[in-house]
């Protein structure tokens, strides 16, 4: 299993048809992460063969530019759109990932999508969970998709 990879494959998937979007890639990172930089944050939870949470932080610019791309139409404030654009991008992200790990044989179930917006959060919790987060590249700044997981024995 290639987790990094297939965050990245499953991300920029989405982007590239449903955005008509490129994304920059930077290097899957793994372990215990510093703070993310965030006004909201989207994830949803996995159950199954693999459990845990992935999550998509974005800052403000990035997700207003990401919903103006599914809205066709300029974004510019943090409102509803925007959490149900940012939720959508989490649901995709998770449902390729399904697909990738079914190539592992390996069965996860996908929970519903919650966003949190705000200027001071933080997302904890599995404790013993993996880490990988990947950083991608947008015009409008810099986003992050965030696996923490547990392959159950």
């Amino acid at each position: 299993m290639n987790i990094g990879q297939d965050i990245i494959g499953a991300t920029t998937d989405i982007f590239s048809t449903m955005l008509m979007m490129d994304l920059g890639v930077g290097d899957p990172l793994e372990g215990a992460g510093g703070e993310v930089l965030s006004n909201i944050t989207s994830m949803l939870g996995l159950g199954g063969d693999i459990r845990g949470m992935l999550a998509v932080h974005c800052p403000a610019a990035v997700a207003m530019a990401i919903t103006s791309g599914f809205l066709g139409m300029d974004v510019d404030e943090l409102n509803e759109d925007v959490k149900d654009a940012i939720g959508e991008i989490a649901n995709m992200v998770a449902g390729n990932l399904k697909v990738a790990f079914a190539g592992y044989d390996m069965k996860i179930e996908l929970a519903i999508p919650s966003s949190v917006v705000g200027e001071s959060f933080r997302v904890a919790g599995m404790q013993g969970a993996r880490r990988v987060a990947v950083p991608f590249d947008m015009e409008g700044g810099q986003f992050l998709v965030e696996l923490k997981y547990i392959v159950n024995s």
